[in-house]
């Protein structure tokens, strides 16, 4: 793998996986496109541990406090604000553990064809419209209910189809709940912690079997532009939510549906 494509998989994969854009269908488009070969499973694990490390970094101060809320909150079996949130974090990845060690064959097989990457972009791209459109927006993250966080975290499970997004759809579950737009997309960002601790730990995993060489220069690339374009990516994102909506986003998704459909 040369630079190159070490830097351009890597600064989409930071600016796609937070933005509600779908980043499976970027990554099936630009090595298609390109013509670049696969770029393996250590640049994968790398590129998680990047996003992991932005999504960490911007929300340090928040992390803090939810987590002394939560230890403080087995100790003394009450629940501040802070300990229900971490709570609600933890239960929120329940259901898409169990259903991503369920499927994960049949979503790495069946579910990775272009058609099911378009057809997911276009109609989830859609439900957020209508989500952004009807939602009430006047709730923070502190609110949710154990019902919210359910019905947040089966929206989450859901993503494991490609072309869904990850925080599309749990944004889209937020905003019809009736959580503000950057209620949403900060509980969205809270939640992909674990998960994102899950899915490259999967990796890793399977990495530890391999036999291939790693490009270390490349590895170490993808993870400081992975890192550094999702934090900025988080930055911008909380700031301009409020104000752009999330119109933009689903006519993209739109018309990157569109061009799956017309390629593939």
């Amino acid at each position: 793998m040369d630079l190159w494509h070490a830097f351009t998989l890597a600064l989409v994969q930071g600016l796609t996986e937070f933005l509600p854009i779908s980043s499976s269908a970027h990554l099936i488009l630009v090595p298609r496109l390109s013509g670049w070969p696969d770029q393996g499973l250590a640049f994968d694990v790398a590129v998680h541990v990047g996003t992991l490390s932005a999504v960490l970094a911007y929300f340090r101060r928040e992390l803090a406090q939810l987590a002394h809320g939560w230890f403080v909150s087995l100790r003394t079996r009450s629940l501040d604000r802070d300990a229900r949130l971490a709570w609600g974090v933890l239960i929120g990845t329940v259901p898409v553990g169990l259903c991503g060690l369920l499927f994960k064959d049949v979503v790495e097989t069946s579910l990775r064809s272009a058609e099911v990457i378009a057809i997911a972009t276009i109609a989830f791209g859609l439900l957020l419209w209508w989500a952004d459109a009807r939602g009430r927006r006047v709730r923070d993250e502190h609110s949710l209910t154990l019902k919210d966080i359910l019905i947040i975290g089966v929206a989450q499970a859901i993503a494991l189809i490609p072309g869904t997004s990850r925080s599309g759809i749990t944004m889209t579950a937020g905003l019809a709940i009736g959580l503000t737009r950057a209620a949403a997309a900060r509980f969205s960002f809270l939640l992909s912690i674990p998960v994102i601790v899950l899915a490259g730990g999967l990796e890793a995993l399977d990495l530890l079997e391999a036999t291939t060489p790693v490009p270390w220069t490349a590895i170490l690339v993808g993870t400081v532009t992975s890192a550094v374009s999702a934090y900025l990516c988080i930055h911008f994102f909380l700031r301009l939510i409020e104000r752009l909506g999330m119109l933009p986003f689903v006519v993209y998704r739109v018309l990157l549906g569109a061009l799956l459909f017309a390629m593939f």
